[in-house]
Parts: structure tokens; C-alpha cells; sequence
């Protein structure tokens, strides 16, 4: 039974031996296997508070999701920071000592995770404010396509290829977004169409309305309408302007069918659509003569 006792005795000794210093405090293995468990505990107990707060207590709220998710990041980070300082406080580590160390530790960090810390507030913003959302149709920089998932550090974009593009969240509070459903989904859609000088405008204002009603992607309210632009050089320009929601991603898509059609009808009505056409005069010089 002494046997036992002494390699007990001896196990606690060995738990408690120094193993280095900064400033006052010293650690020891006992202190380090005590930091290691009960930063484990609380990181597990924060992340598990912040998926209570965001679908639990919030999850009967008006709140969007985005919003209760932002709400639940917050309590999460700043238990984690309450959290620790009472982790190291508990273990016997006065902070006071830490102070210069920390100090220079937290001013290199500074300064290599400066974008990391401009992308988490700017997440931070995007969740709040809500100037995109996920489902959201937006253009930023060069990438268009629909938001797909808004997290604190970057937002997931997929395009009409299926392609994932990742954007960092300051460029979403830094640059200019067009947001396509901010509001809503239905947006306005202007094709221009060209015709020769002998048609009647009434007659092509007429077919193109005809072909915009009879598409199913095309909203009968608001109603399309038919614009008289300009008089250009060849050709007398209007401007089809048609409302949708269902191509509001592929635009593309919906003026291809359009003018498929406007292609087939004007040949059965035999408007014409012209060429560009250019006068060419040829003077005589003296020297021709």
C-alpha cells in the first residue's frame, strides 16, 4: 500500500515540476494539461451556445437567419475571451506579468491579421445591415452570380457556370454591389431592336409587344413596352423593355429567345432589319483630268 502511495506521491511530484517561466508565473506540466483541457471545454461550450442562440432561443424570432447567426458569433467570441482571461486567471497566471509580452505579441499580430479582422467585421456589417443576403443575385468587381452562404470571414458566390468564387467580406463593404433582389426579384430588361426607314413604327411596336406577352418569362405586370430610342444613320432603333423574375440570372438566356422570335416574325411580316450603311462619294483632282 506505501508502494502505491509513493508512485502517486511521485506522479503529482512529477506533474508539478517547473518546466519554464514567463514573467512571474511558472509552468509547470499539471498548469499546461489544465490550460489544454479547459480552453477544449470552453471552445466546445461556445461553439454549442452559439447554435442555441441561433437556432433555438432566436429561431422563433422575425430575425433572419443571418441575424440570429451574427447575434449567436458575437455572445460565441466574447465568451471565448471572458472565458480565457478566467482560464489563466484560475491557473495561477497573473496577467499583470504578461502584459509587455502580450502587448508585443498582440502589435505582430496586429499587423498580420489586419485583413483578417477587416473581413471579420465586414461580415460582421453584412450579417446586420443586410445589403446582401444569401439567394441574393449581385455583381462585385468582375463576379456575378447568387449568393449562396455569408460567412464571417468571406462570401460564397456561385455563377452561372456552377463555378464557387469566395469574396472576401470587405469587398462587399469597400467596393460597389449591384444587387439585383435587394428588394425583389423582378427586374427590368431593355433589347434594342433595329429596323429599316420604310417600316411603320406602329407595326414593329405592335409585333414587338406580341412577342413579349407570348413569353413565359416575360411579367404581364408590369406590362412590357416598346420605346421609339433614335433616328441613327441606317436604321430606325427601339427599345424592348421587359420585366421578369425567373432570368434575373440568366438574362442571356431570356434575350436569346426573344430575338430568335423577333427574327422569325419580321421575316413573316417582311420588316426588314438592316445593314449598316455607308455614303461614298469620290471627288476628281486636277490631276485626274
Amino acid at each position: 500500500m506505501d508502494g502505491m502511495t509513493d508512485w502517486i506521491r511521485n506522479i503529482l511530484d512529477s506533474l508539478n515540476i517547473p518546466l519554464f517561466k514567463v514573467g512571474d508565473a511558472t509552468f509547470t506540466l499539471w498548469m499546461l494539461g489544465y490550460l489544454i483541457l479547459a480552453t477544449a471545454v470552453l471552445v466546445v461550450a461556445a461553439s454549442a451556445l452559439n447554435k442555441l442562440i441561433a437556432y433555438r432561443l432566436l429561431a422563433k424570432s422575425r430575425l433572419d437567419l443571418g441575424v440570429r447567426v451574427a447575434v449567436g458569433s458575437m455572445v460565441k467570441y466574447l465568451l471565448l475571451v471572458v472565458g480565457f482571461v478566467v482560464i489563466l486567471q484560475t491557473a495561477g497566471i497573473n496577467l499583470s506579468s504578461l502584459t509587455i509580452l502580450l502587448g508585443a505579441l498582440g502589435v505582430g499580430i496586429g499587423f498580420g491579421l489586419q485583413n483578417i479582422t477587416n473581413n471579420f467585421v465586414s461580415g460582421l456589417i453584412i450579417l446586420l445591415e443586410r445589403p446582401v443576403k444569401v439567394g441574393d443575385r449581385i455583381e462585385v468587381g468582375d463576379v456575378a452570380g447568387d449568393v449562396v452562404d455569408i460567412s464571417m470571414r468571406a462570401t460564397t458566390i456561385i455563377t452561372n457556370d456552377n463555378i464557387s468564387i469566395i469574396v472576401p467580406n470587405s469587398e462587399f463593404i469597400s467596393g460597389t454591389v449591384i444587387n439585383w433582389s435587394h428588394t425583389d426579384r423582378s427586374v427590368r430588361f431593355n433589347f434594342p431592336v433595329g429596323v429599316a426607314y420604310r417600316e411603320d413604327p406602329e407595326v414593329v411596336r405592335k409585333v414587338l409587344l406580341e412577342i413579349a406577352l407570348n413569353n413565359s418569362g416575360v411579367l404581364k405586370d408590369p406590362k412590357p413596352d416598346v420605346l421609339f430610342s433614335e433616328f441613327s444613320d441606317s436604321a430606325m432603333k427601339f427599345n424592348l423593355r421587359v420585366w421578369t423574375r425567373d432570368y434575373i440570372n440568366r438574362p442571356g438566356v431570356l434575350k436569346s429567345q426573344l430575338y430568335y422570335e423577333i427574327a422569325r416574325r419580321f421575316r413573316e411580316k417582311g420588316i426588314e432589319i438592316p445593314l449598316p450603311q455607308r455614303d461614298v462619294r469620290i471627288r476628281k483632282t486636277p490631276s485626274d483630268a
